[in-house]
């Protein structure tokens, strides 16, 4: 029985992680050993990341939201406690959004929210 060259596969395999490794600084994206561990280094970063985007905006907002109701002499705790009394619910990506684009509009959500807390 004759021998099987499996080049063509192991050619394919081969370029497409190096493919995914285009970028990547050094060896990283032309040898196939160090290509392949960053790839799959790569990857799990993506896969953790996914998840910690979501955290990180959700500080952003609440960071910003903050920062403009302290400047209506709140706290950011006492502007969401006052919102929920008063039963505006509006997220912390819309707050945050008002917080930055339409002062006014915040100004007003804020003034319901100590009359709320009153």
């Amino acid at each position: 029985m004759p021998r099987v060259k499996g080049g063509t596969v192991t050619r394919k395999r081969r370029k497409r992680v190096l493919k995914l490794a285009k970028g990547y600084y050094g060896s990283k994206r032309t040898l196939f050993k160090t290509a392949k561990q960053q790839v799959m280094k790569s990857g799990q970063y993506a896969y953790r990341d996914r998840r910690q985007k979501k955290r990180d905006f959700r500080k952003l907002w609440i960071t910003r939201i903050n920062a403009a109701a302290r400047l209506n002499n709140l706290s950011y705790s006492k502007l969401m406690h006052g919102l929920k009394v008063a039963g505006i619910e509006v997220n912390r990506k819309m707050l945050s959004d008002l917080a930055i684009n339409d002062e006014k509009a915040f100004a007003q959500l804020a003034e319901k929210a100590k009359d709320a807390l009153k």
